[in-house]
């Protein structure tokens, strides 16, 4: 589903990443491990189109993301760690905003809107303005904005800060159905105990390289996630 192969991004002399080479196929979960300034925010950003890299090349269900942007980003969603909403907007014209980006039909998107802000109690205030809602409440909306149109993947950027110990169960079982539908996940997180529940595969990053990837158990070994993760920051 997602290949990265290769892939070094410099910011003047400074390669924020640095030959990175990762794959995760349907059905996966991956989570994207590492100190903040190790690289994982540049790299989810390079995946969706957001920052041009140097090398490598990155192809999302066989197409590159290069070559071909579009038809990479209609098969995609990316929640950043801090949602970027229209504030002028409500919740509903900004999810019927999302739902027309992506032509999902009128009765279709009424049911999938529906069927995800119930689950983290948000239908009652998508009438609201999204400046009256609280950070928790905007990364609730994003989240459905990101499941509306059905994509093949998807990406997040710490997508637990903020949310309720509720929202995130529901947004735990949203991911682990999703992949079990088919789809693919690649999230960067500091919450370890969830990334070791949660993840088929984990990938942890270091100054720009990556120092240690693979399924859950070939990474952790006898050992907690915790325990690797600090072992290689020695």
């Amino acid at each position: 589903m997602l290949k990265i192969e290769h892939l070094t991004k410099r910011y003047g002399e400074k390669k924020a990443v640095d030959d990175l080479c990762l794959h995760i196929a349907p059905g996966e979960i991956c989570g994207f491990i590492g100190h903040n300034g190790a690289g994982k925010t540049t790299t989810l950003k390079s995946v969706v189109g957001i920052l041009q890299f140097d090398e490598g090349e990155i192809t999302i269900d066989g197409l590159s993301i290069r070559r071909e942007p579009l038809s990479c980003k209609r098969k995609i969603a990316y929640i950043p760690d801090n949602p970027d909403l229209y504030n002028y907007m409500t919740g509903i014209q900004y999810l019927n905003f999302i739902a027309d980006i992506f032509a999902v039909p009128a009765a279709e998107r009424e049911r999938r809107i529906h069927a995800v802000s119930d689950a983290f109690s948000l239908t009652d205030d998508l009438a609201q303005s999204i400046s009256a809602y609280s950070h928790g409440m905007k990364q609730k909306l994003a989240i459905v904005g990101a499941w509306l149109h059905e994509p093949r993947l998807i990406l997040m950027d710490e997508p637990f800060v903020g949310l309720d110990p509720r929202a995130s169960h529901h947004l735990k079982e949203m991911m682990r159905e999703f992949c079990d539908r088919g789809g693919a996940i690649f999230f960067s997180t500091h919450v370890l105990e969830v990334a070791e529940k949660l993840c088929d595969q984990v990938a942890i990053i270091r100054g720009g390289r990556l120092v240690r990837s693979g399924s859950m158990e070939e990474v952790r070994g006898d050992e907690s996630l915790e325990e690797v993760f600090l072992e290689l920051e020695d």
